[in-house]
């Protein structure tokens, strides 16, 4: 996994008003946590974020707090509800030499037979919490899905002989799927509905309480009229 580097600068006052301050200049208040450590509070331009924040990559990232140097990884973004501008983040302090929990970016590879078929895509996760060591950590976890077919998925716990290297969180969860589509269901349920009527026509159909049969009706208008005609 590539590692990015960003320099910052340490936070002294960390009240709402020294917050305030940092984000009319456009800085992003942070904090940094783990490793059993203090946490430490800094600040950077916006800008040296967006590489970070705004991409559908991970990283480990080396931040740079008053040319003192700390291996990270991205925990949470807060963002503003309204302009979406980036309010704060968290990094957690990790040791390089030893395992650690990051998220990795998914990405497809192959046309499957199902999406050939008439089926679609549907990506679940687009990235998946891996613990391992540093050195085997990938950019990306590439899963090919040309023998997918409509109704087959692809779930966690099967990557494992694959990515021997990682330790995969959360294994009974779906990562990528082939599905129907929705128009082929609609075309679906109308066939399922045409077949259902074509299949109750000639059949005789039981009268309701109180209905007589067909034939009984006929015989009951007929010795109604000649009672009619009697009383004449």
């Amino acid at each position: 996994m590539k590692t990015i580097e960003i320099k910052t600068i340490s936070r002294k006052e960390t009240g709402k008003k020294a917050t305030k301050h940092l984000r009319r200049k456009e800085h992003v208040p942070c904090v940094m946590y783990g490793q059993k450590e203090e946490n430490v509070h800094f600040h950077a331009h916006k800008n040296e974020f967006r590489k970070l924040v705004y991409t559908p990559n991970s990283y480990i990232i080396s931040l740079n707090i008053d040319d003192n140097k700390y291996d990270t990884v991205m925990k949470s973004v807060d963002f503003h509800p309204v302009t979406d501008e980036i309010m704060h983040i968290d990094f957690f302090r990790i040791d390089i030499s030893k395992e650690f929990t990051v998220e990795v970016p998914i990405k497809t590879t192959g046309l499957s037979v199902g999406i050939q078929a008439g089926g679609v895509l549907r990506v679940a996760r687009r990235k998946l919490a891996v613990q391992a060591l540093a050195e085997f950590l990938p950019d990306d976890i590439t899963l090919d899905v040309t023998d997918l077919n409509i109704g087959d998925s692809i779930k966690v716990n099967e990557l494992d002989e694959q990515f021997d290297k990682l330790k995969f969180l959360d294994p009974q969860s779906i990562v990528v799927a082939v599905e129907v589509t929705r128009l082929a269901k609609t075309e679906e349920e109308l066939e399922e509905e045409l077949e259902e009527g074509e299949e109750g026509e000639g059949e005789e159909r039981e009268p309701k309480e109180g209905e007589a049969k067909e034939g009984e009706a006929k015989d009951g208008e007929a010795k109604a009229k000649e009672k009619t005609k009697e009383k004449k």
